[in-house]
């Protein structure tokens, strides 16, 4: 086929449309990085709005056992109870800074008979035992807490307890196992408590970075690899077109035009200089 004719081939159709596929595929990916980055915006606005907040009542924030918005994530609230020392449960595989560890979760008993799940902070595995050496006691009596609410985490399938060890904060299973009241909707990340414990408390959770991520970055190489796959097509389409067409008058011109402008390029400047030299002559 001279000219153009061959790009309506069965086997040019199957090109542009793989090259169509590629593309497709590639705007998904260019797409889903740019909700990944709106999902980090959207953290990085919930940080700077509740991080820094005035704690507000738990049972204002939190209006039934079960209310929770994401908007509320990170928001400080305060709290009056007592600390359900036989229930505390340790929440496994909870690596912080490459070291594995352990959050320590303690029920606070409100006034009300609810009860509100308190993450204490985080401490290492123990040198000898799959557990922490020591976790901390929480202050007996009445205390005082202020935590930052965060929502509760899904069951994980194949993960089961262990004694006091649990895989994952759903909150629902807690209650279930503790059989009492909870708080299902939100669990607290402790800010502070009053009276403070007699022991040093577990580490507590660290303000998350102002960071995005590189997602934007990532969805613009998507789109340009998307944007390259036609070019590539294009560039192709070009040299195909050269080839049937090589008997062609004005192609063969072209052919011999390109020739030696890339014989230009490819000469060293040694050539060049004789070259002028030999015509001067």
């Amino acid at each position: 086929m001279s000219g153009w004719r061959f790009l309506i081939s069965k086997r040019w159709a199957g090109y542009l449309a793989l090259t169509v596929l590629f593309a497709v595929v590639c705007v998904f990916l260019g797409n889903w990085q740019l909700a990944r980055r709106a999902e980090a915006q959207a953290e990085i606005h919930r940080v700077d709005n509740n991080w820094s907040a005035e704690p507000v009542p738990l049972t204002e924030a939190l209006p039934t056992l079960e209310s929770f918005d994401e908007s509320q994530k990170w928001l400080p609230v305060v709290m009056e109870g007592s600390y359900l020392h036989d229930d505390e449960l340790l929440v496994r595989t909870r690596p912080r800074a490459g070291m594995p560890g352990f959050e320590v979760l303690t029920p606070l008993q409100l006034p009300d008979g609810t009860v509100f799940i308190v993450n204490r902070g985080w401490l290492p595995t123990g040198s000898a035992q799959d557990a922490p050496d020591v976790v901390p006691s929480a202050p007996e009596g009445t205390v005082t807490v202020v935590a930052r609410l965060k929502a509760g985490e899904p069951s994980l399938a194949g993960r089961s307890s262990s004694g006091n060890q649990i895989s994952t904060i759903q909150l629902n299973e807690i209650s279930e196992r503790l059989g009492t009241d909870n708080y299902t909707g939100a669990y607290g990340l402790m800010i502070s408590e009053s009276p403070e414990a007699i022991d040093p408390r577990p580490l507590a959770v660290i303000k998350p970075p102002r960071d995005e991520g590189p997602h934007l970055s990532y969805a613009f190489q998507w789109y340009v690899f998307a944007i390259m796959a036609f070019i590539g097509l294009g560039w192709a389409a070009r040299q195909e077109f050269r080839a049937v067409n090589i008997d062609d008058p004005a192609e063969r011109k072209r052919a011999a035009a390109r020739a030696k402008k890339q014989s230009l390029k490819t000469r060293s400047d040694a050539e060049v200089e004789d070259e002028i030299l030999d015509n001067a002559r």
